[in-house]
């Protein structure tokens, strides 16, 4: 982000436009929807200009930006379509320290105006940076067409009844007061009664929310996915929106996370196998306790929650204090790491399953059929495994696997940084530690990339 957006309160500050022409036209039509005090300095303006300063709405002064023209300004805009006068005035302001927009001139502009939705007191601003003003316009048109003329009187209204609001807990309750006025019945008293009809509506609204008795919030289990962000699930996605609060393991992506509310409050409850973690009944704490505070809490789990994510316990926990939630699955990562390779986890005439298996530690190794494992066919993901690597490895040898057999190792499934490493059995170890692996890592046992199963069984890295 080379443009970091903001809202500039411009009420009763200067604005200075140097230029008349189209140009300048076209800035002013915006500028005037502002309540800045607008300042056009030109030694010929355009007719329509003049119109605006004879309704008052702006000033014009005829003659060439000189010294002290932009002293006290906020920002000023250089649109003579004249790129020697442009440079000219724009070092004036610079000096005078407004900041400067040079019209059709990116590189030296130290601001950027966007295209905007107008709903005061809501405003959106599409911002491409300049690489696609075509595609700013689609979507600002799109917008215009969603939005009610009526949001704008509503938003006004309910500002003045913010702070009457505040006799609500914050959270979900607030939250669904204002999902209840803005989409239910603020937009019925406009449709039915009009302007006049909105802050009775609201006080009705508040005073059967206040009323209603405290409730615990909700909770929902939800599948991160593999880190790809276009990999969440719609329910997932929609969960995250409306959290209170989310508790997240250590794989979830930042990515991800930034889909959160900017209010909600974020929690890492991350565990690192064999390395630091926050013990389990501490995660299970926090998501009771929010919840019984009524927020909306997500609990946040990379891949699927059913997969390796001790949902039972926390859904042990959950139940024992009568907290309503739901379970959002999410792509796992061996899902997505196998589509990544071109195969698939089952193949006619190859294997009817496959097993999950975890390395997380090796206690309860032995429950696994190894022996059964070691057939030639038999296809297993093995997730959190970079550690017991070679314990897998010296299990599978011993119960007769062919050490020519296909593994397939991918770091940081779906991310930008992912890497597939295909190797052998025989090799598996030392591959891991030569490939100093740094993120999240599955391991296929069974399978090798599809543009590597025909060729020889030397360790290849896919990028």
């Amino acid at each position: 982000m080379k443009h970091f957006p903001i809202f500039l309160a411009v009420e009763g500050r200067r604005i200075v436009l140097s230029g008349g022409g189209d140009a300048a036209m076209a800035k002013l039509r915006l500028l005037m929807k502002t309540e800045a005090h607008l300042t056009v300095i030109a030694e010929d303006v355009a007719e329509d200009i003049r119109k605006w300063e004879a309704q008052g709405k702006l000033r014009v002064i005829n003659r060439r930006v000189a010294p002290g023209d932009a002293l006290c300004a906020a920002l000023f805009y250089a649109a003579n379509e004249d790129d020697a006068e442009d440079a000219r005035v724009a070092a004036i302001a610079h000096a005078e320290g407004a900041l400067v927009n040079i019209v059709d001139n990116l590189a030296d502009s130290q601001f950027i105006t966007p295209a905007i939705v107008d709903r005061d007191p809501v405003t959106i601003a599409i911002g491409t940076e300049g690489a696609a003003p075509v595609l700013a316009r689609a979507i600002k048109a799109d917008l215009e067409e969603r939005l009610p003329a009526s949001l704008g009187i509503l938003a006004r209204i309910g500002k003045t009844f913010r702070h009457a609001v505040d006799v609500l807990p914050m959270g979900k309750k607030r939250r669904d007061f204002w999902q209840a006025f803005y989409f239910g019945a603020g937009p019925k008293a406009i449709a039915e009664k009009g302007e006049a009809g909105v802050l009775p509506a609201l006080e009705s609204l508040l005073d059967a929310a206040a009323t209603t008795a405290h409730s615990a919030g909700h909770v929902d289990l939800v599948g991160a996915g593999p880190g790809d962000p276009e990999l969440l699930t719609l329910k997932a996605r929609n969960a995250i929106d409306k959290a209170d609060v989310v508790i997240h393991d250590r794989l979830v992506t930042p990515e991800i996370l930034e889909l959160a509310r900017r209010e909600a409050i974020i929690i890492d409850a991350g565990k690192e196998g064999f390395g630091k973690a926050m013990a389990q009944a501490d995660i299970d704490a926090l998501i009771v306790q929010h919840a019984l505070d009524g927020h909306h809490v997500v609990r946040l789990k990379a891949g699927d929650p059913t997969v390796f994510g001790r949902l039972d316990e926390e859904i042990a926990a959950i139940e024992a204090h009568d907290i309503a939630y739901s379970i959002i699955p999410g792509i796992t990562a061996a899902s997505a790491a196998v589509a990544n390779i071109g195969q698939s986890l089952t193949k006619r005439g190859r294997n009817s399953a496959v097993r999950l298996i975890t390395g997380h530690d090796t206690r309860g190794y032995a429950d696994h059929d190894w022996r059964a494992l070691a057939q030639k066919g038999e296809v297993a993901a093995i997730y959190m495994g970079k550690k017991s690597a070679r314990f897998i490895q010296g299990r599978l040898l011993m119960h007769g696997a062919d050490p020519a057999t296909p593994v397939t190792i991918i770091e940081n499934v779906s991310r930008a940084n992912q890497r597939i490493i295909a190797t052998t059995l025989a090799e598996m170890e030392p591959t891991m530690t030569q490939a100093n692996l740094t993120g999240p890592a599955i391991t296929f046992y069974g399978l090798a990339p599809r543009d590597a199963a025909a060729q020889a069984t030397n360790i290849r890295e896919f990028a």
